[in-house]
């Protein structure tokens, strides 16, 4: 192995442990906006989603898809996309599309904690 590969190696590593650090500082905000999601997906289930609870996981779900790929969960902010564009003001959602969206967080919350685990 080269001096080249030796760095590039450590730095990899380094990288891996300042991502692992920012995970465990920044995963109770994160779990917080997976639970706006659920809230707001079970009250659409319940035909009770009001316009405040909409934007809120609106806002939840775009600031998902913004840092769950940082953290190494593509998947995740693909989910958090489909749930930012379902919660976007002035689209048709019923109660159908809200089963839908609450499989779409319960897998966003199978992903996190799989990555809670390392």
């Amino acid at each position: 192995m080269t001096e080249r590969d030796d760095s590039g190696a450590a730095a990899k590593a380094n990288l891996n442990q300042v991502l692992d650090q920012l995970w465990v500082r920044f995963l109770p905000e994160i779990e917080e906006r997976v639970n706006v999601l659920a809230a707001a997906a079970a009250s659409l289930q319940r035909g009770k989603l009001d316009a405040t609870e909409r934007e809120a996981a609106h806002s939840a779900a775009h600031k998902l898809a913004g840092v769950l790929g940082t953290f190494g969960l593509a998947r995740g902010t693909e989910l958090a996309r489909e749930l930012e564009v379902a919660f976007e003001s002035g689209s048709v959602i019923d109660r159908e599309i809200g089963l839908r969206l609450s499989g779409s967080v319960t897998e966003v919350r199978a992903l996190i904690a799989g990555r809670k685990g390392g």
